[in-house]
């Protein structure tokens, strides 16, 4: 998953500004307890932060 395919699927599922929010406020434990940008930064793949988010937050699975 490239990063803009990344920020398109957040912006779509939370919103622009919950989305943003959720970047860089919500930890994800499934991510050794980092933001998603934190692990997008450190080199996490946009697809694992993706999925990560998409459970923390009840996401339905055929929209991960």
């Amino acid at each position: 998953m490239r990063l803009t395919e990344f920020h398109e699927l957040v912006e779509r599922q939370f919103g622009r500004v919950r989305g943003q929010s959720l970047l860089i406020d919500h930890v994800l434990t499934a991510l050794d307890g980092r933001t998603a940008a934190q692990a997008i930064e450190d080199g996490v793949d946009p697809r694992d932060v993706w999925r990560a988010l998409c459970a923390d937050f009840d996401v339905p699975r055929d929209q991960w």
